[in-house]
């Protein structure tokens, strides 16, 4: 069972991953085509039984719950849970940016239980049809709210949504960014027009990007590391490792495999990374964005050193 790591171990965040209980709040997405295999309730003690493989010696230590529906007491429920398990570091949280009111409502999560775990809100952007959804007058003021209150914000976005993602960048060039799912690449197929977008948005030094959701962009049931490296390739050149986090995506990655299927493919693409560089993707990038500070995670030894982003990209030998 995942908890704090032993004496002279390393540090392991799952950046990215989901919890929800169908008796509480209903799921609309999962009722899609193909999502049958996760239509239940997951929790945090599912993760704990299934996660359970290292990763280049590493077990899970920490991760980082991000919200799944356009609910505020979702994000309220996850803060609470956040507060009661030790394994839970940072919650991605949900307000509506658009709001009048959303610097109170980020002031009231922050006030309640769990508040303090709050490190970053998502909106699901690939769900809106408006090309500059992004730039809305209303919703760059909810993103300036949340760059005040010292959060960072998860970028969740298909191919065609790169160039708004890009604008707010540029935008707001002080609002720490993260690109979810490395943008969704078309894993399996030609990636020359998904690589040209992730190269200009990774040319603002401060967006980061996690390396998490590439295998239910592939076919779930055929994909082989081979189709998953050419993207990890494009991904380690252009951001580098201290841009680059390693992220679960469970319990929807059980639809592609499931999380040890996908520790072990990461564990294979990180084998030609330094010990440095294999920090930086599975523990220090992640720690220092949302900002974990729990001492599991070790940051004070120097062997989890975080990287300095003034070096720029150090892509794996």
């Amino acid at each position: 069972m995942p908890g704090p790591p032993a004496s002279g171990s390393l540090p392991l965040v799952d950046a990215h991953h989901h919890v929800w209980d169908l008796d509480r709040r209903p799921q609309p997405w999962l009722d899609e085509p193909g999502h049958a295999p996760i239509r239940r309730t997951h929790t945090l003690d599912d993760l704990r039984r299934t996660a359970t493989r290292t990763i280049a010696g590493r077990r899970l230590t920490s991760t980082v719950l991000v919200q799944c529906v356009t609910s505020l007491p979702e994000t309220r429920e996850l803060l609470a849970l956040a507060e009661q398990d030790p394994l839970v570091g940072a919650v991605v949280g949900w307000a509506d940016l658009a709001s009048p009111a959303i610097g109170d409502v980020l002031d009231a999560l922050r006030a309640g239980p769990g508040g303090g775990h709050l490190r970053a809100l998502r909106h699901v952007v690939q769900a809106e049809t408006d090309p500059g959804w992004l730039q809305r007058p209303t919703v760059e003021r909810g993103l300036r709210a949340v760059r005040d209150r010292g959060l960072g914000y998860d970028l969740l976005i298909r191919s065609e949504q790169f160039p708004q993602a890009v604008r707010l960048a540029q935008r707001i060039p002080d609002l720490p960014l993260v690109l979810d799912h490395a943008g969704k690449p078309p894993v399996g197929r030609a990636l020359s027009d998904w690589e040209r977008k992730v190269r200009v948005l990774a040319a603002s030094p401060h967006v980061r990007c996690k390396l998490s959701g590439l295998i239910t962009e592939a076919d779930h049931r055929t994909w082989t590391i081979d189709d998953i490296r050419p993207v990890r390739d494009v991904l380690l050149d252009a951001f580098g490792p201290e841009r680059l986090m390693f992220g679960s995506d469970w319990p929807v990655c059980v639809l592609a495999g499931g999380w040890n299927h996908w520790a072990a493919t990461v564990e294979d693409l990180l084998a030609d990374c330094s010990e440095d560089e294999r920090q930086a993707v599975l523990a220090g990038t992640a720690a220092s964005f949302y900002r974990l500070s729990d001492p599991t995670y070790r940051l004070s030894d120097p062997t989890c050193r975080l990287p300095d982003p003034t070096e720029g990209p150090r892509p794996c030998s």
